[in-house]
């Protein structure tokens, strides 16, 4: 049986991809902060399915914890062949408006944590000649919004050009790129959602299953919704300057109330 990492695994898009993947068999390695919400979710799967689920305490805002997943990663006794970096948060706020060290932290999250992550799997993948990441991004990469759209942008750059990098090594890469999705994401941070229109949202369950296909068909990009790819296949065209002015309006419309 083969194993995957999941971090941000307690809810949301982590936690449908954990549903999927040990319906599918597969052993588990369950990341997030809370210790007991991984020990209950832990349960669930290996009674629902039978898998073996470990459950691993780490907050990948601190050194400590990338530095314990690293450790897990590199475990060759123990072999990770899919590594999900799922884990992530926004902030309530424009720039300026949000701390210095919050903004700091999220891209020790959405990068540091990313990076070092991707290269303490994808070294023991390449040598066994297979193995999959995928880094979860959004389609924020894609407008010019503040902090957490240029963090996300960066993640899709890195994955591309990792993904290229490592071009017949039997090691997949894949950035999945969602949309609004019923997450907690919206409460942690404080936003709003009321304003969201219904036909935005995305099921995370249908999510992974998209995304799980398309890593399969080797894609390096995944906008998992005939809705976001129309949405995304609008922002290549328009100019920038207009984009950066509709991005800030619909920031301050469907972002943090």
């Amino acid at each position: 049986m083969t194993t995957a990492l999941i971090t941000g695994a307690t809810a949301g898009i982590g936690a449908a991809f954990a549903r999927r993947l040990a319906a599918e068999g597969r052993n588990l390695v369950l990341v997030a902060r809370d210790t007991e919400r991984l020990q209950e979710q832990a349960t669930e799967l290996h009674d629902r399915h039978g898998i073996e689920a470990e459950v691993l305490t780490a907050d990948l805002a601190e050194e400590d914890g990338i530095v314990a997943v690293e450790k897990r990663l590199a475990d060759r006794r123990h072999p990770v062949d899919l590594l999900i970096n799922n884990a992530g948060f926004g902030n309530k706020g424009r720039f300026l408006e949000v701390s210095m060290a919050d903004e700091l932290t999220m891209l020790k999250v959405h990068c540091e944590a990313v990076m070092r992550l991707t290269a303490a799997a994808a070294g023991p993948m390449r040598e066994r000649g297979r193995g999959g990441v995928v880094n979860v991004a959004s389609v924020a990469a894609f407008v010019p919004r503040g902090t957490y759209g240029a963090s996300k942008a960066w993640v899709v750059q890195f994955t591309q050009g990792v993904a290229r990098d490592l071009a017949g090594s039997g090691v997949r890469l894949m950035a999945l790129c969602p949309g609004f999705v019923r997450t907690e994401f919206h409460e942690r941070a404080g936003m709003g959602t009321d304003n969201i229109p219904g036909w935005l949202w995305l099921d995370a369950d249908k999510l992974v299953t998209s995304a799980l296909a398309d890593l399969a068909k080797g894609k390096s990009l995944s906008v998992p919704d005939p809705r976001y790819k129309a949405l995304m296949g609008v922002v290549k065209l328009a100019p920038r300057s207009l984009l950066g002015g509709v991005s800030s309006r619909a920031g301050r419309k469907y972002g943090p109330q």
